[in-house]
């Protein structure tokens, strides 16, 4: 595709009107030649078509001209008394103004239908280079590939050096499409590409907004905000895009930033579609070595259990640490596996919530019988009002919730120190919330220590507990957060809808 200029390559004015000058001298000569033979009407019909012939190079000034030229000549050089601008009759008034009235709608008419002809024209040649440039971006893949097709086809059509903007993390332009010729870019230059980026307005030549610069800016639009920058330099310097350039151009950028979009959803949903992968593969082999893990530990933890029945075993002291330390370490470790497939369940959506209406003092109870060895070097204190209302819930899971919980306090505080579990009905929900008397949380710990696998400072957990824990309470309807006590220690606090009741 060859560059254009506005439209059709327009004559210069002066052509014109010498053109129709030119008409009029000829059509005068042709008619001195034809006198003899032909009546007047006949002559007029001559100088009629000569103002046709004007008309048809689309202008209306030198139409008009020719149409006043005409009656001019006809009147002077061949009505009675000829070479003179008077006449002997009165009738030929007449038919000098229907003359100049016939040939002005000749030449109006000739002019719209140039003009039609012209604008349809223009719409298929704007078209065709519209589809030229969708198959270029259709087969480009990433902006470079895109950026580097669209502004070639942009400097073959309009004759101009083309540079690209793309903004980086900060909302920052860099150049992302420089022609080699145009050199570096000055510091205004990319200062009034960041105002057309920020602004989402055209500038430069041919605009009200920065009209000093020495190219056009026109932001790439996407869905819905800009998505970069086109710099279009004209290689002749005094050239200023004209019209339907400008709104060719401003097609060409819409339909630029359109494409930017469309690849950029792209790779972030080819991402995110490898980060699904990566969580569900991840869950896959969690779930897989959790359910091996599970035999071994039961038949460790057992096996402990019946040796510490053993009558020949209990005197000795030693022994018997070693066995209650295995003990331990493995009911430790199969509540870590247990959390490790409840996570994988959650994520999968195999759990189903439940719920019945449960005395919520029955569900705190069966929690602390769970972690009685493991709080046996802890104090519990267990506030609960006397008007409880029964609390519609998943007991099994709430149950979980709570040993989570306790378990983490347990971790993150001294022994013999205080933990609070405290209920209380409040605005339509029950407030559970357990405290204890460790260091407390950070700033960051309060915003993270929800997430999966997060660790906080000093932790020695796998991350997973609490993550369960906010999976079972959204599940249940409810809210889940972290904060500090006033004094030392940290609080989690949960609250669980009561109006709602298992169907």
């Amino acid at each position: 595709m060859t560059s254009t200029d506005s439209g059709l390559t327009s004559s210069l004015p002066w052509r014109d009107y010498g053109f129709a000058v030119g008409i009029a001298a000829t059509t005068t000569a042709l008619a001195f030649a034809i006198y003899p033979f032909f009546e007047l009407t006949n002559l007029v019909m001559l100088y009629l078509l000569g103002t046709l012939a004007v008309a048809t190079r689309g202008h209306r000034g030198p139409a008009a001209l020719s149409s006043l030229l005409s009656v001019l000549c006809f009147d002077f050089f061949f009505v009675p008394p000829r070479f003179s601008f008077r006449v002997s009759d009165a009738q030929y008034i007449v038919t000098f103004a229907v003359m100049f009235t016939a040939a002005m709608i000749i030449s109006h008419l000739t002019v719209r239908l140039r003009l039609k002809a012209e604008a349809a024209r223009q719409g298929q040649l704007r078209t065709v280079m519209m589809h030229e440039l969708t198959q270029q971006l259709t087969t480009a893949r990433g902006a470079d590939e895109i950026l580097s097709a669209a502004a070639c086809h942009i400097e073959e059509i309009f004759n101009s050096l083309v540079t690209a903007f793309v903004p980086n993390q900060a909302g920052n332009l860099v150049v992302k499409k420089s022609p080699e010729e145009s050199g570096g870019l000055s510091e205004k230059a990319r200062s009034v590409a960041q105002w057309v980026y920020e602004s989402g307005q055209p500038a430069g030549l041919g605009t009200q907004a920065l009209s000093v610069a020495d190219a056009l800016y026109v932001p790439l639009q996407g869905a819905g905000e800009p998505v970069g920058v086109l710099r279009i330099q004209p290689r002749l310097p005094e050239r200023i895009l004209a019209s339907d350039q400008r709104l060719l151009l401003n097609s060409f950028a819409h339909q630029i930033g359109l494409a930017l979009e469309v690849d950029r959803l792209r790779e972030n949903a080819k991402k995110t579609e490898l980060e699904i992968e990566a969580e569900r593969l991840r869950s896959s082999l969690l779930s897989s070595v959790s359910h091996d893990f599970r035999t071994p530990l039961a038949a460790i933890v057992g096996s402990a259990g019946a040796l510490l029945e053993k009558e020949n075993l209990r005197d000795n002291h030693s022994v018997r640490e070693l066995l209650e330390n295995i003990q331990t370490e493995g009911e430790r470790l199969s509540r870590l596996v247990q959390n490790l497939l409840e996570a994988t369940r959650l994520e999968s959506g195999a759990v189903r919530i439940r719920k019945e209406l449960y005395p919520f003092e029955e569900v705190i109870g069966s929690a602390l019988d769970r972690l009685g060895k493991l709080l046996t070097q802890r104090k519990v204190d267990v506030i609960l009002p006397e008007d409880l209302p029964l609390v519609p819930v998943d007991g099994v899971l709430i149950e979980q919730v709570l040993i989570n919980l306790l378990e983490n306090a347990v971790r993150h505080t001294p022994p013999e120190s205080r933990i609070e579990v405290s209920v209380r009905a409040e605005a339509g929900n029950v407030l559970v919330s357990v405290a204890d008397e460790g260091p407390g949380l950070t700033e960051e710990e309060i915003g993270r220590v929800f997430d999966k696998f997060y660790h906080g400072r000093s932790s020695p957990g796998a991350g997973l507990g609490l993550a369960i824990c906010r999976a079972i309470v959204l599940a249940h309807e409810g809210r889940i957060w972290a904060e500090n006590r006033l004094g030392r220690g940290a609080v989690f606090c949960l609250t669980l809808p009561l109006g709602k009741q298992s169907e």
